[in-house]
């Protein structure tokens, strides 16, 4: 639960207040899933309301994309080259949302959370050999 919902860290003459309630089972979340390049293993988890989540452990092609109309294209991951989230991600070819990989038809930005949704889609920036 955010801290705006409940009462005061602090008294009114500086001391800190004991909590009153351990943290509850809804309000843990999960591990950050960071999703390696390799050969594609999915995991699914289960989750509140008994519902379920596929996770990628790890992907060798991603779905693109092109900007210009052109059909979907299934393209094999080469390496992570840019990964606004984390620089250390790129170095570890971590993939997470809006990161930038390079594959075989070009650079692209992957536009799906690999971790929450199941799926590796992406944008094709720029074509290879252009």
């Amino acid at each position: 639960m955010p801290r705006w919902h409940l009462r005061p860290a602090r008294k009114p003459t500086g001391g800190l207040m004991k909590s009153n309630m351990k943290r509850k089972s809804r309000q843990k979340g999960s591990k950050p899933m960071e999703t390696k390049m390799g050969k594609a293993v999915v995991r699914i988890d289960r989750i509140r309301g008994a519902n379920s989540k596929a996770r990628i452990l790890s992907a060798d092609y991603v779905n693109v994309v092109d900007a210009k109309g052109k059909p979907l294209k299934k393209a094999k991951l080469l390496s992570v080259t840019g990964n606004p989230a984390n620089p250390h991600y790129v170095r570890r070819n971590i993939i997470t949302k809006g990161a930038i990989v390079k594959t075989d038809i070009g650079s692209v930005r992957i536009t799906s959370r690999p971790g929450q949704t199941g799926s590796l889609n992406g944008v094709l920036l720029e074509e290879k050999g252009k």
